[in-house]
């Protein structure tokens, strides 16, 4: 095992799955090689309580004005806010914010049970001890399939302690080895 790699307990995404076509295996296989940074995005629920889950495919979309977006699956269990909401947080973790990346990819009914949030701006879920965080507003949500791409407009924010970038491949979390 590379002595970068942090191992896991499985994921839902570890999941054995039917038998797929060649194509969809090799598209699988090919974006499981590809080393992706770890991001939490939270919100608030319909109820009111606080929603959220770990992320892959956050992207900066532009400087000015400052936009980022990320992917979500309209069958996730954090749609439904994401989908109502105008408010988001984005959280960039380190390597020291593993468990939180684990604990809010789990049980959609315990991601925040524990004292790793606090109510922020808007009374926003905010994750404790996270590398930066990013108060933004939606400004789009494009369907795509069973999917959207979610635009956010940052307003506002804070940087916490630098760390090592948490990083995702190969069903596992790492973190940087040696510069290529």
């Amino acid at each position: 095992m590379n002595s970068s790699a942090l191992p896991h307990p499985p994921l839902p995404s570890d999941r054995i799955e039917p038998d797929v076509t060649e194509d969809l295996a090799a598209f699988r296989q090919g974006f499981r090689r590809h080393a992706a940074g770890v991001a939490i995005v939270t919100a608030l629920g319909p109820d009111g309580g606080p929603v959220g889950f770990t992320a892959t495919s956050l992207a900066s979309l532009s400087a000015v004005p400052p936009l980022a977006t990320f992917n979500i699956a309209r069958s996730a269990s954090s749609w439904p806010a994401i989908a109502e909401t105008d408010w988001v947080v984005i959280h960039t973790l380190g390597v020291r914010n593993r468990s939180v990346a684990e604990k809010l990819a789990g049980d959609n009914s315990k991601r925040f049970e524990g004292d790793h949030w606090y109510p922020g701006p808007h009374g926003l879920p905010i994750i404790k001890d996270v590398t930066s965080w990013m108060v933004g507003r939606i400004v789009e949500r494009i369907p795509v399939h069973n999917n959207a791409v979610v635009v956010v407009q940052i307003e506002q924010g804070s940087i916490g302690d630098d760390d090592n970038a948490l990083l995702y491949h190969e069903r596992t979390y790492l973190m940087p080895g040696d510069p290529a």
